[in-house]
């Protein structure tokens, strides 16, 4: 759960800001961006901010906004499996508004190449450091088969064989075959927070086209190795890029709402 907590902030602020905009469910005025095709069927923890916050609700009604619940998770999540902690700026408020066409377009793609992946954090504000650093988060969770599946049965030179023949036993080359299989991103601790993510991208076991294309001859091998041998230097670089990635467009003062649900308007 504590990578889904991670992605579902990320997912969130890179879409109308850090709003908990992707928290709603659909309703008259609202498509969901949950249906979006980066969140259909792989986003999760939803329940978690929903338990959260009604029990902030109880104590504290209408005071503190989804958003602000939504990004206190990851930061917890990121602690609970041995990531670092930092200080959390509060004082976000709620969306009223969802977009799934943002969701749809400005969502990184597991496909995506590097100077795609620096042009879309960087249109948030955030550096090709910042990208390498939160890209990181992948050594933890699972990605679904249909997402590396091109990947493993490319026989390129950046992929390593023995990797692809493990990956390839749960995940059928038939693109009607075991689509939501699951494999995990980190292969050596999937469940801990480390830097062996990038020890992976070094050996060419980067799980998704777009964590390889960080170490693949191009401008962000320096930092890939940079956090290889430096596990301590990746650890504050993902905590200040969270806190960077907190900050991206919040809505403040009188700016959207306090919702008492998250999934849905006042």
């Amino acid at each position: 759960m504590a990578a889904s907590l991670i992605r579902l902030h990320f997912h969130d602020c890179f879409v109308q800001g850090c709003d908990a905009s992707i928290l709603l469910d659909d309703a008259p005025l609202i498509i969901s961006e949950k249906n979006a095709l980066p969140n259909a069927g792989s986003a999760r923890g939803y329940e978690v901010i929903d338990a959260a916050k009604s029990a902030v609700e109880r104590i504290c009604p209408g005071v503190v906004s989804c958003a602000d619940i939504l990004t206190l998770a990851a930061r917890d999540a990121s602690a609970y499996v041995g990531g670092p902690s930092w200080t959390v700026k509060l004082g976000r408020r709620d969306s009223t508004t969802a977009s799934i066409a943002e969701a749809n377009s400005n969502l990184p793609s597991f496909k995506a190449d590097l100077t795609t992946l620096i042009s879309n954090f960087n249109n948030k504000g955030l550096n090709p450091r910042d990208l390498v650093a939160l890209s990181g988060a992948h050594t933890l969770g699972q990605a679904q088969c249909f997402t590396f599946r091109d990947r493993i049965y490319s026989n390129l030179t950046n992929v390593d064989a023995g990797f692809a023949s493990t990956r390839r036993r749960g995940c059928p080359a038939s693109i009607t075959e075991g689509n939501n299989n699951l494999a995990a991103l980190d292969l050596v601790t999937p469940n801990s927070f480390d830097n062996n993510y990038f020890k992976n991208l070094i050996q060419r076991k980067g799980l998704l086209e777009s964590d390889q294309i960080l170490f693949s001859g191009g401008s962000t091998d320096s930092i890939v190795r940079e956090y290889s041998n430096n596990p301590t230097r990746f650890k504050n670089d993902f905590a200040s890029a969270m806190i960077k990635m907190g900050d991206i467009r919040p809505l403040t003062g009188q700016q959207g709402v306090i919702r008492r649900i998250c999934s849905a308007l006042n």
